[in-house]
């Protein structure tokens, strides 16, 4: 069947109206529902991924890269003292249009102001306000000020140093809204289609999202940047990676997220399809629930840790495309300690440091998998079921449990676990977005993306110092510190660096996998 026809029929079976016959539609299958269409409020890959189309920041990172460079501040000045930040905004830029609303301005620094202070003056705590990821960053404490100079001058001032800020401002968090969007819904006495019909300045507009079945975009044709060569992109749900790679195939798809190891070879054998790969700067691990008894107990922590054999879940889930975790930053990120010594695969000696904590015949206990694939855990059912027979050698016996990937989410964030499998892939390439965000105090609030729920001050102490100073050789000595008193303490089992996998159709032309994990659909074209 030709392509286009192929893409037409795809469409239509996501139950939306097909484009005209002469437009192009790329169908990317992703790998689950959003959990947010607001980046400011987004946690995940899955969720952040899905509003990329539509906004821009003031810095954003080359694809295939951490690199910063300009984008909605053309250019930018930091004060000696590192902490005043000016931004001269780009001209021109215009926000996209829906049936209920016609920007009657350019983007300016109106937009810039609106878009940070609702987050940071929010009345209510990042748990019920939804701005989750700012507050793991420390943002409410961080800002100072934030000031409009004029039209395109906006003037940030921070109450301390802090190293990564300019690469925290490329994440979606810091994604640039209309606040005249916002202020036409607020008298209108709609403010929550700020978040759920989003409007930016990005490649593509917003055209809609059914749950379960797909979030649909249009080319924005006043793209600051210029015209897409695409005329609408689709996101088709779509969480079975089996599935996927079928729709793949048939040409249901373009562009499929994470493959199953399993089938690299029959990707790499089919002429119609491309493997991409990238050595990902991720993490895959297990965390224990440490206010929760018996995992408030380190010596507990450290047994689970000897009782794990990493190796043999590589060999089975990772298909030779992961390598076994020790640290909580993956070995391609700067400041990885690589002289941390990981608890040995040892079942005697876990059996014989829970007889010490009190548990000479073990206990029962409950493990929370994903129910997605995950770039950092390709499987979670076939990890959940090795880690069940690892653990019932010493006498550990687990129930397993899962949810739907939203609600997986939001109910480790808020505690209801004592055992789950999560991960993560870094956002700017700086190891403060894994110990900070990941492993810090503030972010061990219920919500926060602590979800070991772990407070260590001396830990704590050491990646706050971190961030205080621009010199990298002292921010290295400072995490390798952290990373050590991570071991010794213990709060996960990290498992797995894996390298990330995707798969695209041949006629797909400028699509690169990403090491940050974003999907980046600007400038991609169908051959």
């Amino acid at each position: 069947m030709p392509v286009r026809l192929i893409v037409l029929a795809a469409c239509a079976a996501l139950a939306f109206s097909a484009p005209a016959a002469w437009s192009k539609t790329l169908v990317f299958c992703s790998e689950g529902n959003p959990e947010t269409l607001s980046p400011h409020m987004a946690t995940t890959t899955t969720g952040m991924n899905a509003t990329r189309p539509i906004f821009n920041n003031l810095v954003e990172f080359t694809p295939g890269t951490s690199e910063l460079v300009p984008a909605l501040a053309e250019r930018w000045t930091v004060s000696p003292d590192g902490q005043e930040y000016i931004f001269h905004l780009r001209r021109g830029v215009r926000f996209h249009t829906s049936k209920t609303f016609q920007p009657t301005r350019e983007m300016n620094a109106d937009d810039v102001v609106f878009s940070l202070t609702r987050q940071w003056k929010s009345r209510e705590p990042a748990t019920v306000s939804g701005f989750v990821y700012f507050g793991d960053m420390g943002m409410p404490d961080l800002l100072q000020s934030i000031d409009k100079v004029d039209d395109h001058t906006v003037r940030i001032r921070l109450a301390r140093p802090e190293a990564p800020f300019l690469a925290d401002m490329a994440m979606p968090f810091a994604a640039i809204y209309s606040a005249e969007y916002a202020a036409a819904l607020e008298k209108a006495g709609t403010p929550d289609l700020l978040d759920t019909q989003p409007i930016g300045t990005g490649p593509f507009m917003f055209a809609g999202f059914t749950r379960d079945v797909a979030v649909r975009f249009r080319a924005f044709p006043g793209y600051w940047r210029g015209s897409q060569p695409l005329d609408n992109l689709v996101f088709s749900i779509t969480p079975n990676a089996t599935v996927r790679l079928t729709k793949l195939k048939a040409g249901e798809c373009h562009v499929m997220a994470f493959p199953s190891p399993d089938d690299v070879a029959g990707i790499t054998a089919d002429p119609s399809l491309v493997l991409l790969r990238q050595e990902g700067l991720n993490i895959g691990y297990m965390a224990f629930n440490t206010l929760k008894p018996p995992f408030d107990d380190a010596r507990v922590r450290r047994a689970i840790n000897m009782a794990v054999d990493k190796k043999a879940i590589i060999e089975s889930v990772y298909g030779g495309v992961g390598a076994v975790a020790k640290n909580p930053i993956p070995p391609t990120l700067w400041s990885y300690d690589d002289s941390v010594q990981d608890y040995p695969y040892d079942p005697d000696g876990a059996r014989r440091l829970l007889a010490e904590a009190g548990f000479p015949a073990g206990f029962e206990t409950d493990l929370w998998y994903m129910p997605v694939s995950r770039p950092y855990i390709p499987d979670g059912r076939r990890v959940a079921e090795m880690l069940e027979a690892d653990l019932a050698r010493v006498g550990v016996r687990l129930r397993l449990a899962t949810d739907e990937w939203s609600a997986y989410r939001t109910k480790l964030q808020a505690g209801e676990h004592t055992m789950a499998l999560f991960g993560w892939t870094g956002d700017n390439g700086d190891p403060d977005n894994f110990l900070q965000v990941l492993l810090s105090c503030l972010s061990a609030r219920p919500g926060g993306s602590n979800v070991a729920r772990w407070c260590d001050p001396s830990y704590d102490a050491l990646v706050t110092r971190a961030k205080l100073t621009a010199i990298q050789a002292e921010r290295s000595a400072l995490y390798g510190q952290a990373q050590k008193v991570f071991k010794d303490q213990a709060p996960w089992v990290p498992l797995a660096h894996s390298v990330v996998l995707m798969a695209a159709r041949k006629e797909v032309a400028g699509f690169l996998i990403d090491p940050l994990g974003r999907h980046i659909f600007e400038g991609v074209d169908l051959r």
